[in-house]
């Protein structure tokens, strides 16, 4: 996670470890040879060190990772916990196929009786074409 305050922390301690190195290396012009190859070996061990513990965080977290999927996996129970977490979504899918039947059905069954009541009405076949016999039977099945 790289946040703004995270970024302003490493650059600061970016910037304090190249003022610290400065100093070092302006320090090391007066010291003898043989001290100057020993913090050099030294230096490199460091560097050394420090890029194995960089690359074993980065492995512990990419292993942890694999592991936690893992265990995961492992851990729930097999073939049975998968089964029994799909039941819930398979409840959702039949209540939701249920509820579109029955509302498909009640429409029917209102436009089946709209139907049988105008056919069996005394009204001439004239009136189904009026404009204005239309709207009256649209306001009445709203009410």
């Amino acid at each position: 996670m790289n946040t703004p305050e995270s970024n302003l922390y490493g650059s600061r301690a970016d910037a304090l470890g190249r003022a610290v190195a400065r100093r070092l290396s302006e320090g090391s012009d007066d010291l003898s040879h043989d001290i100057s190859e020993r913090l050099k070996v030294a230096r490199t061990q460091a560097v050394a060190k420090r890029k194995i513990a960089s690359v074993k965080i980065a492995h512990a977290v990419s292993v942890s990772g694999g592991e936690a999927a893992l265990q995961f996996g492992a851990q729930d129970g097999g073939w049975w916990n998968r089964i029994a977490s799909l039941l819930p979504l398979l409840a959702l899918v039949a209540g939701l196929v249920s509820i579109a039947v029955l509302q498909d059905d009640g429409r029917a069954r209102e436009l089946a009786e709209v139907d049988a009541e105008l056919l069996t009405d005394d009204l001439p076949p004239a009136a189904f074409t009026d404009p204005g016999f239309a709207q009256y039977l649209r306001v009445t099945q709203n009410q």
